[in-house]
């Protein structure tokens, strides 16, 4: 598959957290925790379960940090 977003992190799904409509998945990417909510159609459609690899592609047009 070719995209043109820039932004992708391999990792592997640690756990999935399923609601009526939102699943939050976690990720491990080389070691830091990554959560994806997406719906729990596209959790079932993509297999998703603890162990599988992944590719979390990020598009977004702002980051914002912020301090305590």
């Amino acid at each position: 598959m070719k995209l043109s977003a820039r932004n992708k992190l391999a990792g592997s799904v640690v756990a999935i957290t399923r609601g009526e409509a939102i699943a939050n998945v976690e990720l491990d990417v080389a070691g830091q925790r990554l959560v994806a909510s997406i719906t729990v159609e596209a959790a079932e459609e993509l297999g998703l379960e603890p162990g599988s690899e992944v590719i979390a592609v990020i598009k977004a047009s702002d980051v914002i940090l912020a301090t305590p």
